[in-house]
């Protein structure tokens, strides 16, 4: 993956043949533990959702973002190699834990541009990626999920992984109306843009 300074950038990926990637309440506080050692250190969460079977992140690239690092006798972009190492590290422990072998994520996992300042698709992916569990019927209301940053920006949770000052000021959120403004429907056209 090829990551540009200061752009928005939505990153997914979900489980082989969307088998679940996430057992218990466990693995996705382990995976999040793995998502502060290796990748923010090269960049700005701005929200995230973890579901059963995949994942959601935006975040903000910086030049933390853009550095290559010595990899193989090649050079390799360090975010790249941190979602790498996250996958990487997070499946072997999912393996010992289940007892089992393989790859537990899809071969490729996706990195989309989002049009920043656009107030289009920026904020339109946030809001998407906080919608999934409600979408999934997994919960009836956003904020039941835990596994998502939607709690931190309600303030029913204190979580310091997203940078809420910035995705603020990035995506123009409205905090004042910021609950309301979550449950907007997105439709099916505005979706494909951001895949």
């Amino acid at each position: 993956m090829e990551f540009l300074e200061n752009e928005l950038y939505h990153i997914y990926n979900r489980g082989n043949n969307q088998q679940p990637i996430f057992f218990n309440h466990d693995n996705y506080i382990y995976f999040l533990q793995k998502v502060r050692k290796f990748l923010l250190p090269h960049c700005h969460f701005l929200a995230y959702c973890l579901m059963p079977n995949h994942f959601h992140f935006l975040i903000s690239s910086d030049p933390r973002t853009i550095i290559l690092k010595p990899v193989g006798g090649k050079k390799i972009n360090v975010l790249s190699e941190g979602i790498r190492n996250l996958l990487q590290t997070y499946s072997k422990g999912i393996n010992k834990q289940n007892g089992s072998t393989g790859s537990l994520f899809q071969q490729n996992t996706k990195a989309k541009a989002i049009s920043k300042g656009s107030n289009l698709y920026d904020l339109l992916c946030f809001n998407y990626i906080h919608q999934n569990p409600v979408k999934a019927k997994l919960v009836e209301k956003i904020e039941d999920w835990q596994y998502s940053s939607f709690r931190d920006y309600c303030g029913l949770r204190n979580g310091n992984l997203c940078n809420k000052e910035l995705a603020i000021q990035l995506l123009g959120i409205d905090i004042k109306n910021f609950y309301q403004n979550s449950y907007k429907i997105i439709n099916d056209d505005d979706i494909n843009n951001i895949f």
